[in-house]
């Protein structure tokens, strides 16, 4: 990818859920959460072309994802209906987050979609107003417009900001999807632990709910695990299928990425309590004369 192209695209990135308990059940059924989401240096790009005729198009075929039922064409038709906006936009996207991972790519690329146009099409809605619309898209969609790393509570739209470490990490892929809704729905799903506080988890407190049941339905994501757990603690990021590790430095957790399976796929990035995105639209507000 150019330079030139790189410097116009909007990051979208990942998510991980540094430990994940389901402490209830609402009456409607969704799970009542706790959770830790930190950002991490590993994006999906999307670029946005406006336009004044309303078209809401994707540019990018995506393999099993059709027009209709992706998020950024549902984010950008809902912005539409909320403003009233008469204008429109192309949007192309460049793929890297997996399918089906538990890194949250539909919900950013939502997110994204949401910010990016709420710039060009000056539609004027706050963080707050934005988030809220991005809560009827997923539950996941309000973090990532907000951009900090954060406690999480209710389905995930309570938010907390929090202050953690922006280690190393290595994320490994199997070569799988997990739905989550068949996660939530396993009747072996712990949904009953105890609440606990922000400080017990940055004491150590934590761990995932979902790790059992996931492991026992995908025993790829279990042996990605269990090989990874010979290196460092190893997480998995919401209900999967991709798990994680900490480590100290950029160095460390290559050596081990070095050491990965070939017929496994794996990544190295910086953990972020800052989304990039929030960056970006920094210096977009910076470059684009506002309407009086």
């Amino acid at each position: 990818m150019d330079a030139v192209r790189l410097e116009t695209a909007w990051p979208a990135p990942a998510k991980l859920n540094r430990m994940l308990r389901i402490v209830g059940r609402r009456a409607d059924g969704y799970h009542l959460l706790q959770t830790v989401f930190q950002f991490v240096e590993c994006c999906d790009r999307l670029w946005f072309e406006p336009n004044e005729q309303g078209r809401i198009e994707r540019a990018t075929e995506l393999a099993g994802v059709p027009p209709e039922v992706d998020l950024t064409v549902r984010a950008a038709r809902l912005l539409q209906q909320a403003t009233g906006s008469r204008s429109g936009a192309t949007i192309a996207i460049a793929k890297q987050l997996p399918l089906g991972g538990g890194l949250g790519g539909g919900s950013s690329d939502a997110a994204t979609t949401l910010v990016a146009l709420n710039q060009y099409w000056q539609t004027g809605l706050s963080e707050d107003e934005l988030a809220e619309l991005g809560l009827r898209l997923g539950a996941d969609v309000p973090v990532f417009i907000r951009g900090r790393a954060a406690w999480a509570e209710g389905v995930g739209e309570r938010l907390t900001p929090v202050e953690l470490d922006e280690p190393w990490f290595l994320v490994l892929t199997p070569a799988c999807q997990v739905a989550t809704g068949a996660i939530f729905a396993d009747p072996e799903l712990t949904r009953n632990s105890p609440p606990i506080k922000i400080l017990d988890f940055l004491n150590g407190a934590g761990g995932n709910d979902c790790e059992t049941v996931v492991y026992r339905r995908h025993p790829e994501v279990a042996a990605a695990a269990e090989w990874l757990s010979r290196h460092a603690a190893a997480r998995l990021t919401g209900t999967g299928a991709c798990v994680f590790a900490a480590f100290p430095d950029e160095a460390s957790a290559r050596r081990v990425l070095k050491q990965l399976p070939s017929d496994w796929s794996g990544l190295v990035a910086r953990g972020r309590n800052r989304s990039p995105l929030q960056e970006h639209l920094m210096r977009a507000r910076a470059a684009t004369p506002q309407r009086h």
